[in-house]
């Protein structure tokens, strides 16, 4: 849609210039797509690379204008930048390259590549500046020569692109060569259009992102520019509009889309066409004519935008106060846009495409058969038209997985009866870039609504008032009010108005999808607890004779073997001391010592089964067992290593069992030769490593697939590979005392001996130092100033170093893994709230695509789009705070919950939800989540019939009180839920693998009928008891004269001195 379509675009990140680049090639993707380049010339040299010998690539120089061209997508699509003024030839074993020494040292590195790819040996010719490459030419020539007289050919098929003209001295020359060589030359421009057709997961990646800027552009710039001109009734022409759009496709962040700018470019000048004279070509321009938006008038807007040289499009038309016949007109182009867009499954042939959105118009409206467009759109890719791909009624080539086409549908010269020459011909188009899949195709600018609601715009003039009744009712929904009507303060919709009709949007989506979720995965009946962990068999000897040879008939203790040896009925019995629950130690007053050990007893509430007791159920289990000693410091010593061992068994079987969960990381590959790693000093880490000795900074580097963090002590390294991240965020120190990077990871990793997801790098910004003694300072001190300016420096300074750190990091995950799609994300400060994620209250911050709190530990981090809706509880009602219930995707997930949020933050939230297109609901009460998200998942089907979440809907619930009262029943807050519940719970998650603190706060809260008692002390509960009963063998009137009498005690006593607590007998 621009005066040059047919050439090469300047790629947004970067071209190799003369005077160097900083880039380097991918070489994992250069050598898979060079494979992949030579497999399909070998498999298509007759039909599609017209039995070409050897292929020769000829890129011209650098051109301002807005082109695209075969060599420069080969360029992009084989080593990831253009190469400008460079000549590369394609030969069976090898492939030569014709460029300056700049190029030719970034070149270099894909050597070894193309040898291990295809087993081609790469010749690098060096052009000097001054030269005009006859030398090196007839090098290249002089090898094509030698493989066709190796090959048994006089003279060699060389295949080339015969439709891009020689420009410059040095391609010019190299056509004179090739004419002169007596060589049989080829077109090879239709096998480049084939090779290109199907995309892979990268180029995809960078597909969609092109349609996600694209889509926002049309969004949330394009239409309330429109709106905002009709409104005031601007002059404002199509040209200006043009330059308008363009900046902001150039500058994504206007948009609040975060790409980099570098990145991103325009496939064409944005087209804006009214007032009678349209062009549905792609050659078409905005003229400088005024925006006509009279009444029965058409507005056509086109923009299209690239991202990492990959192309995307998207055209909407408006209607304003549409007559009957544009209105038809439109709903017959929509229907037969979405059925071109339907054709697009793999498997169908192109021609099917343009077929079915003919079919459409023939069946609803045969007179407006002859001004639909003769094609239904192209391929778009490196190249906005691939060639080859055109969606008309002749193409038979197949369609496949992966391809991507431009959809792009109209009707032109539309005629209509009125007296006004500017509204009396129009015409109609829709376009979206869609992805072919092995199913539903997928339409990547979806995200721009063309539904009739939201393109048909009523103003109800009362100049052409016999048409008015006919456009009325074509513009129901969301329409823009009449020119008199929309500055009209009764009829403006309100904020609050706007945002609760894209919540009832959003809930008929919401609901729609959790429907398809629920009838696609099958989810049986459960709770979400997780099942107790089995421990693995722990043998303490695996034959008699290992144990070691009886000393004494006392308690000993196998250090090596992790047992512990009991003296029973003369013999000693091993037991491993992972089965010891508690040992203990106590006195009596004839001094003598007694040691009691406690073992895990299966079976029991506290201690399930396992496998291993399994095999062994008619076993009998020793539950305790206590022994006397005269010998109060060898029972100490007992009790002391038992302790000890048992801890260091527990610890390294806890540790075991982390491990065991953990997935399979790569393998770091350390920065070598290619490039320094990226380095970042002097930080922290959170989690900490453990171990008692003093905690040491460390540094983070940035290394070709991971970072590295690591101190001086060698045992204290961390490994974070970048598929395993994701989520990446970077937090600068403004009104914290940290500047932080902190990555959330797919799987778990392990920090020390901790078991994380999490983990974050940090800098104090500032000393925590408070100078005692000092009394309070003048705030004209000289010095006071001059160390509040030292601390400003020094913030800045690392705010800085962190964020040249992040930025050279983006740039490598932009070069080398953008199928990884990473980039640090920035918290929003300014939409944050306080609230209790966990304990203690903290300052919540969204991101981009996150909810985190990344200052207090433990760290909150939550995926926007894991969320499938958000309950705002305990709103109204005059509460100074609400709660927050965040109910995920995955029903099996327990919800989580945001507690003590301020009421002043409540509509700064719901705007957040609402602009994020996250459904949220408004309840008066806590609810209990658990037993609702298993009643959904045990009936799903009834709670799709019961309308989804709208049972969570207030206003709807209000307007009903008697099925209010109903549904309330089945939902109990939260806080019902019993302590014993909440125990058990707990306690279904045991295992016997245990820490460290869990051991000692059971041996301190148990009860004193499991520890077993004394004599003495039996004695002395029988005598407790004894005068309980006397007490219960007293008269009523008794007891309550005695209650009377210490009741008036403690009233009596004077006020002025401490209250004596009652006594009773």
């Amino acid at each position: 849609m621009a005066e040059h379509q047919n050439g090469n675009v300047r790629p947004p990140n970067g071209k190799v210039t003369e005077s160097g680049s900083p880039y380097s090639i991918n070489l994992e993707s250069f050598g898979k797509r060079l494979k992949a380049f030579y497999t399909h010339w070998n498999e298509h040299k007759a039909e599609l690379w017209g039995s070409s010998d050897v292929v020769a690539i000829a890129t011209p120089p650098t051109s301002e204008d807005l082109r695209y061209l075969k060599s420069s997508a080969l360029n992009i699509w084989l080593l990831g930048y253009e190469f400008p003024e460079t000549i590369m030839v394609f030969m069976e074993n090898q492939i030569h390259f014709l460029c300056s020494q700049k190029k030719a040292s970034l070149l270099e590195v894909v050597k070894s590549s193309s040898k291990e790819a295809v087993g081609a040996e790469v010749v690098m010719h060096v052009k000097p500046k001054s030269d005009d490459g006859t030398s090196q030419m007839d090098a290249i020539l002089r090898a094509i020569r030698a493989q066709s007289k190796k090959d048994g050919r006089e003279s060699p098929v060389v295949g080339h692109i015969a439709r891009e003209a020689p420009e410059g001295n040095l391609l010019e020359k190299w056509v004179e060569k090739l004419q002169n060589a007596n060589f049989q030359l080829s077109d090879i421009t239709n096998a480049l259009s084939d090779l290109f057709a199907v995309k892979d997961s990268g180029e995809l990646t960078n597909v969609k992102k092109a349609a996600f800027l694209t889509s926002s552009v049309m969004k949330h710039f394009v239409v309330p520019k429109l709106e905002k001109i009709i409104d005031e009734e601007k002059k404002v022409t199509h040209s200006s509009l043009m330059d308008d759009t363009e900046k902001v496709i150039l500058e994504p962040t206007k948009v609040k889309v975060k790409l980099k700018a570098e990145n991103v470019d325009i496939c064409y000048p944005p087209i804006f066409q009214s007032g009678g004279n349209f062009d549905l070509k792609p050659s078409a321009s905005s003229n400088d004519e005024n925006l006509y938006y009279d009444s029965a008038s058409v507005i056509i807007c086109a923009i299209g935008s690239r991202y990492n040289s990959y192309c995307s499009n998207l055209a909407r038309t408006f209607l304003i106060d549409s007559n009957a016949m544009q209105s038809k007109a439109y709903e017959v182009l929509l229907k037969a846009h979405e059925a071109a867009i339907n054709a697009l499954k793999a498997g169908n042939k192109v021609s099917a495409v343009y077929q079915a959105a003919y079919s459409v118009v023939e069946k609803d409206a045969p007179e407006l058969a002859a001004n639909l467009t003769k094609s239904a759109g192209t391929g778009i890719g490196l190249e906005f038209r691939e060639s080859g791909l055109s969606l008309n009624a002749k193409n038979d080539r197949i369609l496949k997985a992966g391809m991507v086409f431009n959809v792009s549908l109209g009707f032109q010269n539309l005629q209509k009866q009125t007296k006004n020459p500017e509204s009396q011909n129009f015409s109609l188009l829709l376009a979206d870039t869609v992805v072919v899949t092995e199913k539903v195709p997928e339409v990547v600018t979806s995200f721009s609504s063309k539904a009739v609601k939201d393109v048909a715009y009523s103003f109800n003039e009362d100049d052409d008032e016999e048409e008015q009744p006919k456009a009325k009712p074509e513009t129901n929904g969301s329409v823009l009010p009449s020119k008199t009507t929309l500055r009209s303060d009764n009829q403006e919709m309100s904020k609050e108005e706007l945002r609760r009709q894209h919540q009832a949007e959003l809930a008929r989506q919401k609901n729609e999808e959790t429907a398809r979720r629920l009838a696609g995965v099958g989810t049986g009946p459960g709770d979400n607890r997780s099942a107790a962990k089995t421990l693995s068999e722990l043998i303490a000897y695996k034959n008699v004779n290992d144990l070691p040879p009886p000393r004494e008939l006392m308690i000993q203790i196998d250090q090596k073997n992790e047992a512990v040896l009991l003296p029973i009925h003369g013999t000693m019995v091993p037991f491993h001391v992972a089965t010891v629950k508690t040992v203990s130690s106590q006195q009596d007053t004839n001094r003598n010592c007694y040691v009691r050990i406690i073992f895990n007893v299966p079976g029991t509430a506290f201690n399930p089964h396992d496998a291993n007791t399994l095999k062994y159920q008619n076993s009998i289990y020793l539950k305790e067992v206590s022994f006397r000693s005269k010998d109060p410091r060898h029972i100490s010593e007992v009790v002391q290593l038992i302790k000890t061992l048992r801890r260091q068994v527990v610890a390294r079987e806890s540790e075991r069992a982390e491990r065991a969960t953990l997935v399979t990381q790569d393998r770091l590959q350390l920065a070598g030769n290619r490039f320094k790693p990226i380095r970042l000093p002097d930080l922290w880490i959170r989690p900490p490593f453990g171990g008692r000795g003093r905690k040491l900074t460390g540094t983070l580097e940035a290394h070709v697939n991971g970072f590295r963090y690591s101190t001086t002590r060698p045992d204290e390294r961390v490994d974070i590979m970048y598929a395993n991240i994701k989520h990446a965020f970077f937090q600068p120190a403004e009104k914290e005392m940290i500047t932080l990077l902190h990555f959330h990871l797919h799987n778990f990793i392990m920090v020390g001996n901790k078991k994380t997801k999490d983990v974050q790098f940090y800098t104090e910004v500032m000393d925590v130092v408070q100078t005692l003694g000092g009394g309070k300072r003048s705030a004209y001190d000289p010095d006071e100033i001059e160390e509040e300016q030292r601390e400003r420096d020094r913030k800045n300074k690392i705010n800085m170093d962190f964020q040249n750190f992040v930025n050279r990091v983006n740039d490598l995950w932009g070069q080398s893994f953008r199928e990884l799609d990473l980039e640090f994300d920035q918290p929003l400060r300014e939409l944050g709230f306080h609230g209790v994620p966990h304990k203690a209250s903290a300052f919540i911050v969204p991101t981009s695509s996150c909810l985190v709190e990344l200052i207090e530990t433990p760290f909150l981090v939550i995926t926007l789009s894991e969320i499938e809706i958000v309950n705002l509880e305990r709103v109204g009602l005059g509460q100074k705070n609400f709660d927050m219930t965040i109910v995920f995707k995955d029903f099996k997930k327990d919800v989580l919950r945001i507690d003590s949020i301020p009421s002043t933050s409540l509509d700064g939230i719901k705007e957040w939800l609402d602009t994020t297109d996250i459904k949220y609901y408004e309840s008066r009460l806590n609810l209990n989540w658990r037993s609702i998200l298993k009643t959904i998942t045990d009936d799903p089907e009834r709670f799709i019939e019961d309308g989804g979440w709208e049972f969570l809907n207030m206003e709807a619930s209000d307007s009903d009180s008697e099925a209010s009262e109903e549904s309330d029943q089945g939902y109990e807050p939260s806080d019902v839920q019993s302590e014993s519940e909440s125990e058990d719970d707990d306690s279904d998650s045991e295992s016997l693998v245990e820490s460290e603190d869990d051991e000692e706060e059971d041996s301190e809260e148990e009860s004193e009928e499991e520890k077993g008692k004394t004599w003495e002390e039996l004695e002395r509960e029988a005598s407790n008891a004894d005068r309980e009963k006397g007490n219960e063998s007293d008269s009523e009137e008794e007891r309550k004269r005695r209650k009377m009498k210490a009741f008036g005690k403690a009233r009596a006593a004077p006020s002025s001195s401490a209250p004596k607590r009652a006594k009773f007998r």
